[in-house]
């Protein structure tokens, strides 16, 4: 599928196999929020800091193509679901790929949540439309969580299905919660065929964020989405310089926050015990 390949060049990095991807998505669930006010702003922020692909919804696409600057991969996110919805974990279909293609994305996201009560029509969702990546040689990356009653969203054997579950859907690149330990991410990451990104979760310090995302590339992963963790930084531009640093160059990231002048940025620190490393991987990502 030479469409699927020319268009993965250009969300993720050809030398290093990696790439940063800012979700911004999060207005269609959790309304206006800090970050993502003046969409243009923050976009070309993103951009300007080395970012390799955002993901919007279909309406904020033309909020983002600010006819100058440095470019950015695009993907569409198809899934959507709202905080105000009783089951907020309940994502329907709001884009088609067709529709996708149109507006000029390089790829499509969708999202499932397994043990969610209405898993199976996520399910179903998924399948039709990794058909429809074929169909027209579109990049699928499938954001895959185990959310529900009794599951333990963050063990290393519900993340291993999860990522199981969406390679088998036929993703192209999974997005799933991090289990806190590297060994254990090593283990998901090698039993996929596809490229593994963990998930950033809510705004944290700066410099553990850094650490536990150069863990996860070390393991085997294939970089970090990464949302609220950037783009509700004071300097979005130069968090996201230090964090491509890490990913793409595995630059220490104490040195790639002072290389790159992040605000607070402390000079020595020691990094993350497992219990810090743990802490992160409960921090939930938005439903």
């Amino acid at each position: 599928m030479i469409g699927k390949d020319i268009r993965i060049e250009r969300i993720m990095d050809r030398n290093t196999g990696r790439a940063v991807i800012v979700p911004m998505d999060h207005g269609f669930s959790m309304g206006q929020i800090e970050g993502l006010l003046d969409m243009t702003q923050v976009i070309s922020d993103v951009s300007n800091g080395g970012a390799n692909a955002i993901i919007l919804h279909k309406g904020l696409v033309k909020r983002g193509h600010r006819k100058h600057g440095r470019d950015i991969g695009l993907f569409i996110h198809l899934s959507g679901s709202t905080s105000l919805n009783p089951d907020p974990n309940d994502k329907v279909q709001v884009c088609s790929v067709e529709e996708a293609i149109a507006l000029g994305a390089d790829g499509v996201s969708i999202h499932i949540n397994l043990g969610s009560p209405s898993e199976s029509k996520m399910l179903e969702i998924g399948a039709n439309v990794a058909r429809d990546c074929n169909r027209w040689g579109m990049p699928l990356l499938i954001m895959c969580y185990p959310r529900g009653k009794g599951i333990d969203s963050f063990s290393a054997q519900s993340v291993g299905h999860a990522v199981r579950v969406a390679e088998e859907l036929g993703a192209d690149m999974i997005k799933t919660n991090y289990p806190g330990d590297p060994e254990a991410f090593k283990k998901i990451a090698k039993a996929c065929s596809v490229p593994v990104f963990i998930a950033g979760g809510e705004k944290c310090a700066d410099l553990e964020s850094l650490q536990i995302i150069r863990d996860s590339v070390n393991a085997g992963g294939a970089g970090v989405c990464v949302g609220r963790n950037a783009f509700q930084r004071k300097d979005t531009k130069a968090f996201v310089q230090a964090l491509c640093s890490v990913v793409h160059h595995n630059v220490d990231p104490a040195k790639a926050l002072e290389q790159h002048k992040c605000p607070g940025t402390r000079r020595s620190r020691p990094p993350p015990s497992r219990a810090v490393r743990m802490r992160w991987s409960l921090i939930r990502p938005r439903t």
